[in-house]
């Protein structure tokens, strides 16, 4: 399949993909979508509706997907609604994502990220340390798309879940 590196854009999904697993970040890249019958996209899907149902969600903004927007005494915050804890590391990157493209834009923002089953906030702020971070990814994600091949599956703990399940295990 082709692959055109200069129209490629690195994206909060990339981001959260690559924390788990970088396999899904070159099929992703190649048009190659998740499952999306896949009951764990439904459940996000509807807690996507469902979960904080007062705020502003999925706002669409210069190619991201803010999941809350809001306000907060003149802080704008952004908010990132996720089904379990279990992908902390994932959901915070993503998020970091989101308040560093912001930051870019001269936007100053902060982050929090929400689970509302377990009813857990975290709030994340952009920080040297997370700028650093972020340019591994950016450096990671570029390294797996350019590539010929995808990376073998390698089976982890979020494989069981995982909506790309048969494409690798099959």
């Amino acid at each position: 399949m082709f692959f055109n590196i200069d129209e490629f854009r690195i994206t909060g999904t990339y981001v959260w993909y690559y924390c788990i697993c970088k396999r899904e970040v070159w099929l992703l890249s190649r048009g190659i979508t998740p499952d999306q019958s896949d009951e764990n996209m439904e459940i996000g899907r509807f807690l996507h509706e469902k979960a904080y149902a007062r705020e502003k969600k999925e706002i669409d903004f210069y190619g991201m997907k803010l999941d809350i927007l809001k306000n907060e005494s003149g802080q704008i915050v952004i908010g990132e609604i996720k089904k379990s804890s279990k992908y902390l590391e994932s959901a915070e990157m993503q998020l970091l994502y989101y308040l560093h493209e912001l930051e870019q834009m001269g936007i100053n923002a902060e982050g929090i990220l929400l689970i509302p089953e377990e009813k857990k906030r975290y709030p994340i702020i952009l920080d040297k340390e997370g700028k650093r971070k972020l340019n591994e990814i950016f450096e990671g994600i570029l390294e797996v798309v350019t590539s010929e091949m995808p990376p073998r599956p390698v089976r982890i703990t979020f494989c069981k879940n995982c909506a790309y399940n048969e494409l690798c295990w099959s």
